[in-house]
């Protein structure tokens, strides 16, 4: 029998007296987790719990609400991942701006809209900076590269956020019941191991490190389900292939060399102190935000819409009312249910048991 089937098997038959609820922190993770079928084979007193981890989804609508009145009031180009052209904003969605006539248009990467502002040195582009730790390295380089070639027509949107505080004030809220963590392997790449290790020493709770490969899930969901049917409150490393004690400081040099912490807001769960990143003073002719002040309504949320319940952990895609049935991939209601790291996406893809 071959390593995975042996680690699928104990997982499948792992004996847990009493229910036990885990929370993954990344988008990758939700997806993953459905695709490659571990879920399936969970063990019963086991439950997924998602939580804030889809960069997409927890993004305010107030940050779109800004882009699109940028675009109009400003004449810019808006440059953005193609996750985003669906999301509804409070009023709109950039999908629909565009049909308008707003000037909108897909990248790859953040450097794709460097290179357009450079070969129209007449129009004005504004990347939507949307993300975790994992893509801000790569903004960065772009401020950078920007400002070394003098472009003046690249702008960002700052949006970028930070999952530590974010996991701090899940615990603090009490709010959800968790038994320990799988945390993200691509984010812990980039900010390393250590820093989650406040999980298990202010919170007394075990987490897990986890890569994202069926062997991966699984061999990290044991690991995590050793530490807690054990009592042992510690934070560990499975992705270590990838996944460093110390992260990766010449990735987060680059990162804290163009980006400063700052408030963010997040959705489902508001204002978070010190979880953003906002361009620092010496790149504030790339920041959209001062360049382009807009006049925009008081945002608002969509009537019947839970992603922030579901972005707390508190309740399951399944639960939502909407799920399946106002609320599709063709016509979402929030952002859980465009992105393809959103739990809601995921859900209604892969299964909605």
């Amino acid at each position: 029998m071959s390593d995975i089937k042996k680690e699928a098997a104990l997982l499948s038959q792992y004996s847990l007296p009493q229910p036990v609820a885990i929370m993954e922190v990344c988008g990758t993770h939700t997806t993953e987790f459905f695709r490659t079928g571990v879920k399936d084979i969970f063990p019963q007193n086991l439950r997924l719990i998602d939580g804030p981890g889809c960069p997409v989804c927890v993004t305010a609508n107030d940050y779109l609400d800004t882009a699109i009145a940028i675009g109009w009031q400003h004449n810019c180009v808006i440059a953005t991942f193609g996750d985003m052209m669906k999301v509804p904003s409070s009023y709109s969605s950039l999908a629909k701006e565009k049909s308008k006539g707003l000037q909108v248009e897909v990248v790859y990467s953040p450097m794709d809209a460097v290179d357009m502002a450079q070969k129209n040195p007449d129009k004005k582009f504004v990347f939507l900076s949307i993300g975790f730790e994992t893509t801000a390295p790569a903004e960065a380089v772009c401020v950078l590269e920007a400002k070394k070639k003098n472009i003046k027509n690249f702008f960002l949107l700052p949006g970028n956020k930070l999952t530590v505080p974010a996991v701090k004030v899940l615990l603090d809220s009490g709010e959800v019941n968790i038994d320990g963590f799988i945390l993200p392997g691509h984010v812990s790449a980039i900010i390393g191991k250590n820093v989650w290790d406040f999980i298990a020493t202010d919170y007394g709770k075990p987490a897990v490190v986890a890569g994202f490969e069926d062997y991966d899930l699984i061999r990290g969901t044991l690991m995590l389900l050793d530490l807690i049917k054990n009592n042992t409150p510690k934070v560990l490393n499975q992705y270590t292939r990838v996944v460093r004690d110390e992260g990766n400081p010449k990735a987060l040099e680059i990162l804290y060399s163009v980006f400063t912490k700052g408030n963010a807001t997040w959705r489902g769960i508001g204002v978070i102190p010190e979880s953003g990143l906002d361009l620092k003073e010496e790149y504030v002719d790339f920041d959209a935000y001062k360049q382009f002040p807009v006049d925009v309504p008081p945002p608002k949320e969509h009537p019947g819409c839970r992603c922030g319940e579901l972005l707390r952990g508190v309740i399951l895609p399944t639960d939502c009312p909407l799920f399946g049935k106002a609320c599709s991939p063709e016509h979402a209601v929030g952002p859980c249910m465009v992105s393809s790291e959103g739990p809601c996406s995921a859900y209604y893809k892969y299964g909605r048991k």
